[in-house]
């Protein structure tokens, strides 16, 4: 029997091709999930892992430590791929964090003292009682000056763990976790500011703070154009890393500058739209919807959309998919030859370990039920306290920053730089699974909580 023909003016589609269903559609769906992020994030730790203690591990050093160098107009600097990545795209990384900040600050789940006091008292927990471990382990050492490690809380591995148990968490405690590694975040971007700095230097200083307020003039004025932001953030991550104050916190800085509102109200727009689309249809429809007025449509829309909406979608993807991954690929090629079990009982990875892995579940535990039961706060989304512990547990993966902070301790002491790297993967990945099984098998799910 012939197969019907198909209606005039009907398109039949066209068949999708072998190799988009083989090796397209699957990373489109890989890209979908929520934990997508972190599972890129982890897959690169363990590809920087197994070829640093591979027979090409010479490879590793010499491509992270390549000697790279840029000039212009007479002036030259020098660095190495590893620097380029840790101090100049890893700005990047910290201008989402600052605008993601802003967000919940301006209307997420910081925006009123009510939502965000109970997730800032857990903060404090979870970076006060790590970093008095730390320090109590390691008083003395050399290491003593990597007291900031395990104070952090990777926000993109932590939420991925949650997406592995969404039957057995609530959201409320997803939104207190994320509220949580926003303060988190605020509270490492001051340690680093005030603790890890390379001495002041006041003309450097001066330079920075009128950059400051040029960036604070490109908020007034809702300047949209990124072009002008990125000359002004450049400036602003040259005078800071000058002044001696670490440059990447140019990015938070110029990540809260951003316009949080619409340049113009929402109803104002609309109207105009409306007024203009009606004199549009009133006139010859095959005519009125040229370049020009859809172009002009489309301006207008764009007024709806806050600069800080536009530029964090803009670089989320860049973030998350790119500059996070290459940065764990660069900084955790740990050579563990030589090394054995006993090289964790070390004050400095036993230190980070205790802190990421005990510090945190105790502090954000203890502190948040304590602040329930004084009635600061109610527990977030009703959850009961077996939830609680297990993702106070999860919030002990700290890798992003932690590797970060790492650096800037130990940067000149190769050493106690690979001990911590050591420490921060062992204490996140026990948080990790440890969080995950309490959560899966040990938590209630959420209908019968």
């Amino acid at each position: 029997m012939q197969s019907p023909t198909p209606p005039p003016h009907t398109r039949v589609p066209a068949p999708v091709p072998a190799l988009f269903r083989v090796a397209i559609a699957p990373l489109q769906a890989f890209f979908r999930l929520e934990a997508s992020s972190g599972i890129l994030l982890a897959l690169c730790a363990v590809v920087a892992m197994a070829w640093a203690n591979s027979p090409w591990a010479d490879t590793y050093a010499r491509l992270f430590g390549a000697r790279l160098e840029l000039g212009l107009a007479g002036a030259r600097a020098a660095f190495t791929l590893q620097e380029l990545i840790n101090d100049g795209l890893m700005t990047l990384f910290f201008f989402l964090v600052g605008m993601e900040v802003k967000r919940e600050l301006s209307e997420g789940e910081l925006r009123t003292p009510a939502r965000a006091v109970l997730p800032l008292i857990a903060a404090l927990g979870g970076m006060l009682v790590p970093a008095a471990l730390y320090a109590v382990i390691n008083r003395g050492t050399p290491a003593a000056a990597g007291w900031a490690i395990p104070m952090a809380t990777d926000i993109a591995f932590a939420i991925g763990c949650l997406t592995l148990v969404k039957a057995r968490v609530g959201h409320g405690l997803v939104v207190f976790l994320t509220a949580l590694a926003i303060f988190d975040d605020i509270g490492g971007i001051l340690v680093i500011a005030l603790f890890y700095g390379t001495g002041l230097h006041v003309d450097w200083l001066v330079a920075s703070a009128a950059v400051v307020a040029a960036l604070w003039a490109l908020n007034r004025f809702y300047v949209r154009n990124g072009v002008v932001w990125f000359v002004a953030s450049a400036a602003l991550w040259y005078a800071m890393h000058h002044a001696g104050i670490h440059a990447t916190l140019a990015g938070v800085i110029v990540g809260l500058c951003i316009p949080s509102r619409p340049t113009r109200p929402g109803r104002e727009v609309l109207e105009e739209l409306s007024t203009y689309i009606e004199g549009c249809i009133r006139g010859d429809a095959e005519e009125s919807m040229r370049g020009a007025q859809l172009l002009y449509i489309e301006e207008r829309l764009e007024e709806l959309e806050p600069p800080l909406n536009r530029f964090e979608h803009l670089w989320k993807g860049w973030v998350s998919y790119g500059i996070v991954p290459l940065f764990a690929l660069a900084n955790s090629g740990i050579s563990l030859s030589g090394m054995g079990l006993g090289d964790l009982l070390r004050p400095l990875p036993l230190g980070i370990i205790v802190g990421l892995f005990v510090g945190k579940q105790v502090g954000i535990f203890a502190f948040t039920a304590a602040a329930v039961r004084l009635g600061v706060s109610g527990m977030p989304g009703g959850a009961g306290l077996g939830q609680l512990h297990g993702v106070a547990v999860v919030a002990g993966i700290g890798f992003t920053v932690a590797l970060f902070v790492a650096g800037l301790a130990f940067g000149d002491q190769p050493e106690l730089l690979t001990e911590a790297k050591l420490g921060i993967l062992v204490g996140s990945l026990l948080s990790a699974v440890v969080g995950y099984g309490l959560l899966r098998f040990v938590a209630k799910p959420v209908a019968a909580a």
